[in-house]
């Protein structure tokens, strides 16, 4: 106590001298409009450039939940415009004109989105995991899609955690089609680069170009119709000369691959569990 007593005291013209210089800046800026509006614009500089800093961290540290609504709306808006599509060809067709509305398979679908914790893409058979599993309603055979296109299928699932087939991966085998044309055939990876693929058993009448959008076929219970897939590159017949075979250029990109979401479509379990019942009913048979 004595020793702080005795620096206020060799001290003190300092601290007298802040008050004053205090007290004067406030009476300055009190009694005089000009300085005082110059501090006002001074003080609102600095505060909007604090408030704006503040903003510019939150707006960051939210990108995660804003980049998983996209998945889960860009997911949602490509099947809706498959839908479209096919209404308007079968209009111009002259099937049942525009009166009949295609069935709303897109609400039918609950997005479970997931965010991907492990991924390889130099591998023949390669993995992903996600941060979703039993407990979030991910089940095994269920789809996995991100924003630009399909990733692949859950193989198994533990609580929190499941594991994903992507397309780079000799087991994968997603039935897809040419978008607007109805030629379906089967998405196959067979290694090599990570943003190629080919699709088989395409028919020798199929008529289409190249740099055509190649879609999922909503031929399985799996991934509804119009889902992405990629585009044509080039076109090749198959070894026996029956189908084409089409090389791909994949709408995903799996070496940046973050945010998905795992798809299940109400709509999807009744062939699944019509399947079943036909499967079980041959192996009674047999």
């Amino acid at each position: 106590m004595h020793n702080l007593l005795e620096f206020l005291s060799r001290h003190y013209h300092w601290f007298l001298f802040v008050i004053l210089e205090a007290v004067s800046l406030v009476l300055l800026f009190q009694q005089n409009d000009y300085q005082g509006s110059v501090w006002f614009s001074s003080a609102n500089y600095v505060t909007g450039k604090v408030c704006e800093a503040d903003a510019n961290v939150r707006s960051y540290l939210s990108l995660g939940s804003v980049n998983a609504k996209l998945t889960e709306r860009n997911i949602y808006l490509e099947q809706r415009l498959q839908q479209l599509t096919e209404q308007m060809a079968d209009s111009s067709r002259g099937a049942k004109a525009a009166a009949v509305a295609l069935p709303d398979s897109a609400g039918s679908m609950r997005l479970i989105p997931a965010k991907v914790v492990y991924n390889s893409v130099s591998k023949t058979d390669n993995f992903i995991t996600i941060d979703k599993g039993e407990a979030d309603g991910v089940k095994k055979d269920m789809g996995v899609a991100c924003g630009t296109g399909v990733v692949g299928i859950v193989y198994m699932t533990s609580r929190h955690y499941s594991v994903v087939i992507p397309v780079l991966s000799s087991k994968s085998n997603i039935s897809c089609a040419i978008q607007g044309r109805g030629f379906f055939g089967y998405l196959h990876w067979n290694g090599g680069r990570s943003d190629e693929a080919w699709v088989d058993d395409i028919p020798r009448h199929a008529r289409f170009r190249l740099h055509e959008k190649v879609v999922t076929s909503g031929y399985s219970s799996v991934f509804p119709a119009g889902i992405m897939v990629g585009e044509i590159l080039h076109i090749f017949n198959s070894a026996d000369g029956m189908s084409f075979r089409l090389q791909v250029k994949l709408s995903t990109d799996f070496s940046r691959l973050r945010d998905v979401c795992v798809i299940e479509s109400s709509s999807s379990q009744e062939p699944a569990s019509l399947l079943q019942a036909a499967q079980d009913s041959l192996k009674l048979r047999n």
